[in-house]
């Protein structure tokens, strides 16, 4: 699977043996700075790689706002006219609609939907995802426990650009400069200087990934699509990585000159085999060195752009030559069905071509992406001259390429988005959910609470000490992240329901398939990526009986969106900015602390990250949180379109947690630095 950022990006995938590609339209996909595809442009390069057998999937792997909706559906619809092979999606409100609309139309859950479980991928089959593009953070023992566990089709990242955070949960670059990396727009400030002490300065850029000599390891791992990242660069990187794919899927040995080669032309500090075989560390960090950049000669281009200077014969056809009525008749026929059909008048006063001479004739397909696989010819030749015979065969060939890169369009229904408006509350008082990461932090002003949230791997006893201390409403956060501890999890949960705790927290769609399986009583959390409507509708058919609402919507935006679930969105805290499986500490001589004490990394304008390291059901993970809090006063008049706010207590201490609150409730300006966070810039 190769990427296409534009047209000369996609000839060189092509012609380099790629059996499918994936690009981008001019909105809704998740490179938007990437050259792209106009709506001509793709219907030229569908036709063009379903001509050659290549498959063509585009992506629409963005979260969508609900102004945005009926023009994503519209450009959904495009695509079905020009019979893409799949749509990538991102948004589950998107991928609900589509469902609707189009039930023919191939759909991929992409991988900024956070799929890293088994439930995961279970609850997207259910939905009607053919294709399942894992998380990059997985490991071969995880990805073949997803792979037993559902009969999907599951694609994972062989190549290219490594992000710190698991995909689908930063915002990074929203917080820090309004550009969303869940909306295509990341500008990418985690390469930037981002140090620990005792770091290299750049402790949240990671090595590229490639796994390309292993990638039979993949497909042993049940994967049946290994995809190459890099819809941003060059059309000579495009085929350097697909040669190299190429050549490895077929059993072949890849040439160390490809290789080096494929590291001069672009690489940081190297390569990695990232999360694939379990050893996290500092060893996955790199950057873009000089040497990175000067290794990428113009001798280097040059050698990899014969790569793909030309056609490549992947396509086999049957051809058959005969004589009839005065006329010299060729067929051509693919096996897909096609079949093209020329004729030109016989040439009686020319010594006829011998069979012999036919055959070696019509096997002339240079230059094409035919190659012949049988030929027939009459016994005695026929009377045709070489020139015609030539121009009967390029003839043919040029139809059947015609004929190939037409498709029936695939149906789709126009529905119009209907949704109840939702019933905004008429009472001052905003009902508050706190959260706390801690059991030291709790305090009894709290019991006044909506609910208190606390993480599920809090202590059994703990929970019943607060039960009998009056908090009466407790719901369990499982864990954002739950890399190959889904089973542990699981047990976790039934445990602590079986003690009447049954309200849960769900950050990622598998935690929440897992605990829908336990009968408990659903809520989202903002990591689950709401943005429309029509998102909150699915997950409410799903079991929700709350969400918490994206912080990268607009007060404004809150204010739009309909429906009857009941919705709330995070007032105070820190935002958790990135969800990591390799700690940014890794990356210093101290190492990982591997502990729940806060670390801290420093930007290159002296502010300070908080790094929390967490642990869930047996699996550490690391959030790095904003450098201020968040701050939105319950005056706030967009508020008035939430069900609830939440206060969100991370690296605070007991006496801070109360005194904020008090203050919060007060609404009394905040006595240190805070943030409005998205609520009134919002991001492109």
């Amino acid at each position: 699977m190769a990427p296409a950022g534009g047209e000369d990006s996609l000839r060189a995938a092509v012609f380099s043996g790629a059996d499918a590609v994936y690009l981008g339209g001019q909105a809704f996909g998740a490179r938007a700075n990437a050259k792209n595809f106009s709506r001509e442009e793709l219907r030229r390069a569908v036709a063009f790689c379903h001509a050659r057998g290549v498959k063509v999937y585009v992506t629409v792997n963005t979260l969508i706002k609900e102004k945005e909706m009926p023009a994503a559906l519209e450009f959904a619809k495009f695509l079905c006219e020009i019979s893409v092979d799949a749509v990538l999606v991102q948004d589950i409100g998107l991928f609900s609609l589509l469902r609707q609309c189009a039930p023919e139309l191939p759909l991929h859950a992409s991988t900024q939907m956070s799929l890293h479980t088994p439930d995961g991928v279970r609850l997207l089959y259910g939905l009607g995802a053919k294709r399942a593009v894992l998380a990059r953070e997985l490991s071969l023992q995880e990805i073949r426990e997803i792979s037993r566990s559902c009969p999907i089709e599951l694609e994972a990242f062989v190549h290219g650009a490594l992000c710190m955070s698991v995909s689908g949960q930063c915002y990074l670059s929203a917080m820090l400069g309004g550009r969303s990396g869940n909306r295509g727009m990341c500008a990418q400030p985690c390469r930037l200087p981002f140090g620990a002490p005792g770091g290299t300065g750049h402790d949240l850029s990671l090595k590229d990934l490639s796994f390309l000599r292993e990638v039979e390891e993949l497909r042993r791992a049940g994967v049946c699509s290994a995809k190459i990242e890099g819809r941003m660069k060059r059309p000579e990187y495009v085929a350097a990585a697909v040669s190299a794919c190429r050549m490895a899927a077929e059993g072949g040995e890849i040439p160390q000159e490809l290789l080096d080669n494929l590291e001069a032309v672009f690489s940081r500090s190297g390569f990695t085999q990232g999360y694939l075989t379990g050893k996290l560390g500092g060893s996955m960090f790199g950057i873009r060195r000089k040497e990175d950049v000067t290794g990428a000669t113009e001798r280097v281009f040059s050698a990899l752009r014969q790569l793909y200077r030309g056609e490549r014969s992947c396509v086999p056809v049957i051809l058959a030559l005969r004589e009839a009525k005065e006329e010299i008749e060729l067929t051509v026929r693919d096996e897909d069905g096609h079949a093209a059909c020329v004729r030109c008048p016989a040439v009686r006063d020319a010594v006829p071509l011998s069979g012999e001479r036919c055959l070696v004739q019509l096997k002339k397909t240079g230059g094409t992406p035919f190659y012949p696989k049988e030929a027939a010819v009459p016994e005695d030749g026929a009377a045709v001259t070489v020139s015609g015979l030539n121009s009967l065969r390029r003839e043919a060939l040029e139809e059947l390429l015609q004929l190939r890169g037409k498709r029936e369009p695939i149906p789709f229904e126009t529905r119009l988005l209907k949704f109840s408006a939702h019933v905004q509350r008429t009472g001052e008082h905003l009902p508050l959910r706190v959260s706390f990461s801690r059991t030291d932090q709790i305090f009894d002003a709290a019991k006044g609470c909506e609910a208190v949230q606390l993480p599920l791997s809090t202590d059994k006893e703990e929970l019943q000490r607060l039960r009998d201390r009056g908090f009466r409403r407790i719901l369990l956060e499982l864990p954002r992240a739950m890399f190959g501890v889904q089973e542990q999890v699981e047990r976790m949960l039934l445990e602590r329901m079986e003690l009447g705790f049954r309200e849960v927290v769900c950050g990622n769609l598998g935690a929440l398939e897992t605990a829908r399986r336990a009968g408990a009583v659903l809520h989202g959390a903002f990591s689950l990526n709401i943005a429309n409507t029509a998102s909150l509708s699915c997950l409410e058919q799903l079991g929700l009986s709350s969400a918490e609402l994206s912080f990268e919507l607009t007060g404004k935006e809150l204010s739009s969106l309909g429906g009857s679930l009941p919705r709330g969105v995070m007032v105070y805290g820190r935002q958790a900015l990135m969800l990591l499986r390799n700690c940014p500490l890794a990356n210093t001589k101290r190492g990982c602390l591997g502990c729940g004490a806060p670390g801290m990394l420093t930007d290159r304008m002296h502010k300070n990250f908080p790094v929390l390291c967490t642990r869930g059901g047996g699996t550490r993970v690391t959030e790095l949180l904003n450098s201020v809090p968040l701050w939105i006063s319950l005056g706030e008049k967009d508020l008035r379109a939430v069900d609830f706010g939440l206060m969100r207590f991370t690296v605070e201490n007991s006496v801070e947690c109360e005194s904020i609150f008090q203050a919060f409730l007060r609404q009394e300006p905040p006595g240190f630095d805070c943030t409005h966070g998205l609520f009134f810039r919002g991001v492109e």
